[in-house]
């Protein structure tokens, strides 16, 4: 009887190492399955990253200041939905060899405008851009910088568009500046 204990005793120690030999085996497998599915969606978003910067790039021409990467300078964007604007800014200033501090803000083109046709005050308008509303960068004469201006639209925002402005200033001084319209979409 005391032979037929110690089988046993010896089967159970068998079967729970074989047990955690294949749970420790399959903790592994998930482990380098989660690394090669983040490792893989984090190379994509980086390759998107680097096209928007490519198409930037080619939109400035010679004497162009600002871009903002838009189809038709609209963004389309649903009520509740985000959306991020892409634009650059080239340094164009002449006679100036190192870099200047470029400073930028997103306003509100028309607050009289967007007040009539969509029946919210600036403030309002504003409030939908999350990150990216103002910046103070260096630049070097002839690079360019890019940014996006990411907008979180409330579910209750009205249908409409609002424009808005992208005013930039250099070193103090007005530089340029540039606009783009927010379509709101149900």
């Amino acid at each position: 009887m005391i032979n037929k204990n110690k089988k046993a005793a010896m089967e159970l120690s068998m079967s729970t190492i074989v047990i955690l030999v294949l749970a420790m085996s399959m903790l592994i497998l998930g482990l380098v399955l989660i690394k090669t599915i983040f490792s893989g969606a984090k190379y994509n978003v980086d390759q998107m990253n680097d096209k928007v910067r490519d198409q930037i790039n080619k939109l400035f021409v010679e004497d162009k200041k600002i871009v903002i990467y838009l189809a038709n300078q609209k963004a389309d964007i649903a009520q509740g939905g985000d959306w991020g604007v892409a634009f650059g800014i080239k340094n164009l200033k002449t006679g100036v060899a190192e870099a200047s501090k470029f400073t930028y803000d997103v306003s509100v083109a028309n607050p009289s405008e967007v007040k009539t046709n969509c029946g919210i005050n600036e403030k309002e308008a504003l409030s939908w851009i999350k990150a990216g509303k103002e910046g103070t960068i260096q630049i070097a004469p002839g690079e360019t910088y890019l940014s996006i201006v990411r907008f979180q639209l409330p579910e209750t925002a009205p249908l409409c568009i609002v424009r808005y402005n992208i005013n930039i200033k250099a070193d103090g001084e007005f530089y340029t500046a540039d606009s783009f319209d927010v379509s709101v979409s149900a």
